[in-house]
């Protein structure tokens, strides 16, 4: 197993950092970040496993009926929402992520897609609040292998349960081997 590969820093908008299987902290443990952006001043990106328990219309008063799930994006401006999407440029103001992934855009446009009937619950993830790193603490995590980078994966707005062994998985031969890894050695 090649190590530099496994936990390189070169990390990229689009990409994926994968938990680590024996990370500690209680917010990352087991969980998969989109990044939106990487650069020397910090990053940012969403926590793609992990449901608040809200869907999209219980936190957002005038928002049009639109049965959607909201998505804890991380620990960072929890009392705001974001938004990943398949809609492209049909959004005005979004940022292309990768092919087929846009961050954000205007809200009211958003409302207004849904409204048209033009957006539908599975072509889009609302987030609260989001993972943020301020400037070389990426770096630093990266230093203690704290996460797995992937350029892979086929299609993360299925099902968010199992979505970290589901990556691993995919990536093949050693991650396979890492996917089962008991969250709990002792347990074992």
């Amino acid at each position: 197993m090649d190590i530099s590969k496994i936990y390189r820093k070169d990390i990229k908008r689009g990409d994926l950092l994968i938990a680590e299987p024996f990370m500690e902290d209680a917010m990352f443990k087991r969980k998969v970040v989109l990044m939106c952006e990487n650069s020397p001043e910090g990053s940012f990106g969403f926590i793609l496993n992990t449901l608040s328990g809200f869907k999209i219309n219980e936190l957002i008063e005038d928002f049009p009926y639109f049965d959607a799930e909201v998505y804890v994006g991380g620990p960072v401006g929890e009392d705001t929402v974001h938004f990943l999407h398949r809609c492209g440029p049909i959004i005005d103001g979004t940022q292309k992520i990768r092919e087929n992934i846009w961050w954000g855009g205007d809200f009211n446009s958003l409302k207004e897609e849904i409204r048209r009937g033009n957006i539908y619950p599975d072509d889009i993830r609302f987030f609260l609040g989001y993972s943020g790193w301020s400037a070389g603490q990426l770096e630093e995590e990266q230093d203690d292998q704290s996460w797995i980078v992937s350029s892979q994966y086929k299609d993360f707005f299925g099902d968010p349960e199992d979505l970290w062994k589901k990556v691993l998985t995919e990536m093949g031969s050693e991650f396979k081997i890492m996917a089962n890894y008991p969250e709990n050695p002792i347990l074992n």
